[in-house]
């Protein structure tokens, strides 16, 4: 064996050596490429299904906020009723007002009058009595002077 042939040995066997080191990190890297790709196949089975639910909630939410707005119509109408029945309340309560004005006026004036004749007559009553009280105060006060002396 010459020293070409044991220099091309060495060479083979140097470069065997670096086929081996080389090829474990692309085998451990085949093998991280392989579990990432079950990895995103497991996450696109999986998302699948969530997406469907997440778009049937989504549908839903829709349906139950078409049906909010309908209610919400329906209350916007019985309120625009309400405030119609608030006004003609109002005008009720306006002419029942100006009604009783009406007849507090057109009764307190003879009422004054009965209440103020009443008034009247009690005092002259009052006054009469008085003075009969006085004059037979007086007649009497009279007589016993006059039995005195």
């Amino acid at each position: 064996m010459d020293a070409g042939e044991i220099a091309g040995l060495i060479a083979a066997g140097a470069f065997l050596m670096l086929v081996i080191v080389l090829a474990v990190p692309i085998l451990k890297l085949g093998r991280t490429i392989d579990a990432a790709t079950r990895a995103i196949d497991d996450l696109t089975d999986r998302t699948g299904p969530l997406l469907t639910n997440v778009n049937e909630t989504v549908e839903n939410v829709n349906t139950t906020l078409g049906q909010v707005q309908v209610s919400l119509d329906g209350v916007n109408l019985q309120l625009a009723k309400v405030d119609t029945i608030t006004e003609h309340a109002a005008h009720v309560t306006a002419n029942v007002a100006n009604l009783s004005t009406v007849v507090a006026a057109a009764a307190a004036n003879p009422l004054v009058k009965v209440a103020s004749f009443g008034y009247g007559l009690r005092k002259a009553v009052n006054n009469r009595r008085r003075a009969d009280e006085d004059r037979e105060v007086r007649e009497t006060i009279k007589q016993r002077r006059k039995a005195r002396r």
